[in-house]
């Protein structure tokens, strides 16, 4: 498999002086499924808002494609994003429109601005939202307000929009972290079987490490800012947890877990 995206000594240092982010480098293959996880406040979020430059870094190299994101001009960072696609835990859609209407925003990077202000998407950009739902189990939901949707619902029409951009690579930052163990267990298999067949990298920020466990080809774990374990996910064991951790998975996440497998 080819690498998709480099990362080399990536750091970052906000204006508070918080390091979040310490010599971090690793690589992604085209069609790997990695999951990232550690505690609050390792660094998960600042990485994968790096890679789309809704951070800067303020060190290091990110390289994906030919694009030397790190250092990106405007330009660069337009088409980046074309081709990245982002999930995020607040779902971030606009309540007041449709799904349909949330899920043709993906399409935005590719239009000009008069077309994107005034909504001209395509009769095929239309037609391909409207299959992206279907695909996700939501043709009944294709003209409801996104306000009308339960949380589970939203974060599929989050990943429905993401998929409209047909995206090389899809970054999801705790795309389940507000969502009960039954609806999590749905998010995760929508996203990773899509992902699967359609042959997009995906990256996605966990706090559950059994759901990291059973759904990521790859496992990196982050503490503290450093990645601690890249590895697969046979070789996270309750040693490499702790390391992670510097304990074990709070007790709510456990009890998550094991709700999620029962």
């Amino acid at each position: 498999m080819s690498s998709l995206l480099e990362i080399k000594e990536l750091s970052k240092v906000y204006a508070d002086g918080t390091a979040a982010l310490k010599s971090v480098s690793f690589s992604v293959s085209s069609g790997e499924f990695v999951a990232i996880i550690g505690p609050s406040g390792a660094g998960k979020s600042t990485l994968l808002r790096c890679i789309n430059r809704l951070v800067k870094p303020s060190g290091g190299a990110i390289r994906f494609q030919n694009i030397d994101a790190a250092g990106a001009t405007r330009r660069q960072v337009r088409n980046l994003r074309r081709q990245t696609g982002m999930i995020f835990q607040g779902y971030n859609l606009i309540e007041r429109v449709t799904v349909l209407r949330n899920v043709l925003h993906g399409r935005l990077g590719y239009m000009n601005a008069v077309s994107g202000s005034l909504g001209l998407f395509s009769r095929k950009d239309v037609e391909d939202a409207k299959a992206i739902l279907h695909r996700l189990g939501l043709s009944q939901q294709i003209y409801k307000r996104a306000d009308e949707l339960s949380g589970g619902q939203q974060q599929r029409v989050g990943i429905a929009r993401a998929l409209s951009q047909k995206p090389q690579l899809i970054l999801a930052d705790e795309p389940i972290a507000s969502l009960d163990p039954v609806t999590s267990k749905t998010i995760m298999e929508h996203l990773s079987a899509i992902c699967r067949e359609d042959g997009i990298t995906c990256i996605v920020n966990l706090h559950q490490v059994e759901i990291a466990r059973d759904y990521a080809t790859r496992i990196i774990g982050i503490h503290k800012g450093e990645v601690v374990f890249d590895g697969a996910p046979s070789a996270l064991t309750e040693d490499v947890i702790h390391r992670i951790y510097g304990a074990a998975p709070d007790r709510r996440e456990q009890d998550g877990e094991a709700l999620a497998r029962a």
